[in-house]
């Protein structure tokens, strides 16, 4: 909508300072002249914009020009508020600074988009940990917070699974990640992940380095999960499931004329598949691995031997 795309231009002008009329066009995925046509329209309301030529020309407001928040949807009014978690901000030591920032928000914005906002925040609430599971201890989250935003450089003790366990690294910390309730720094040289909450000391330095320009985050992020469940699930088995069971990132095979169907199951390890597949019961049949259909059948056999005897333990 053009009303909508008017109070764009007004925010970009006012957070980015000056914009070509090509910058705004690519920015608001529209034609060069429907961006001219949309400046003289804000010129026609009184808007104090400005247009400079030359080649480091372009629009801008007139300095101490500040537009208040009335272009927002009562949609984006919500999304705001909702995507200003407050548990994550907290860790971070941004609590009070998310709430006074809501507040003044809050306070901008028209009485109909206030009460949107007010009601989004009263009937949804975002607990990111999942159940079963004690919240990760990281004291040292706040001073990575600070490292990634100065680029400093940090010297850190890390516990690790592989032996060495408690080894001295060197940080150059690129970003901060959190997942399902865990921090991850992503750092450098490399870069390389590490869980803060895994961080035993740290010690801050005075080092600046340079972070990658052409480094992005959530790209990075999202190739590194892709790479460990690659990693993690290195072995295969081949199983029989009984009709309406389903198994995660299993590809099925066929299924035979008695409903069960033959599929074939990534596994971590022989260890967790048995555990996994036990939890199943009787609406699975490991056919492969050997190693993993003889260790199920050696654990039921202990399991008919313990329970075989339908006398109590505890009777007489």
């Amino acid at each position: 909508m053009k009303s909508g795309r008017l109070v764009s231009i007004l925010l970009l002008l006012q957070t980015r300072g000056r914009m070509t009329a090509a910058q705004l066009a690519e920015e608001l995925e529209v034609s060069v002249r429907t961006v001219y046509r949309d400046v003289e329209a804000l010129s026609a309301a009184g808007v104090p914009l400005y247009g400079d030529a030359g080649h480091a020309g372009g629009y801008r407001l007139l300095d101490g020009y500040r537009t208040r928040l009335t272009g927002l949807t009562p949609g984006e009014a919500e999304a705001l508020f909702l995507a200003g978690a407050p548990g994550p901000a907290a860790e971070l030591g941004l609590g009070s600074v998310l709430a006074a920032a809501q507040l003044k928000v809050r306070a901008a914005l028209p009485e109909e988009l206030r009460a949107h906002a007010d009601r989004i925040s009263g009937r949804f609430h975002l607990d990111a940990p999942g159940w079963y599971a004690e919240a990760e201890q990281a004291p040292f989250l706040p001073a990575v917070a600070e490292a990634v935003w100065s680029s400093r450089v940090l010297h850190v003790l890390y516990r690790r699974w592989a032996e060495p366990t408690d080894v001295e690294r060197r940080l150059e910390p690129y970003g901060l990640v959190s997942k399902a309730g865990r921090w991850y720094v992503v750092a450098g040289p490399g870069p390389r992940t590490f869980r803060v909450d895994q961080i035993l000391e740290l010690a801050s330095s005075e080092e600046e380095f340079a972070r990658p320009e052409d480094f992005d985050l959530a790209a990075y992020w999202t190739a590194y999960q892709r790479d460990f469940h690659d990693r993690l699930y290195r072995g295969e088995a081949l199983v029989r499931l009984a009709p309406g069971v389903r198994l995660p990132r299993a590809v099925n095979i066929r299924t035979d004329q008695d409903g069960w169907t033959l599929v074939r199951v990534p596994v971590e390890s022989v260890e967790h598949a048995h555990g996994a597949f036990l939890r199943l019961g009787t609406d699975i049949e490991v056919l492969e691995p050997s190693e993993l259909r003889e260790r199920i059948a050696r654990t039921i056999a202990e399991l008919a031997e313990r329970y075989g005897n339908s006398a109590s333990p505890c009777g007489d």
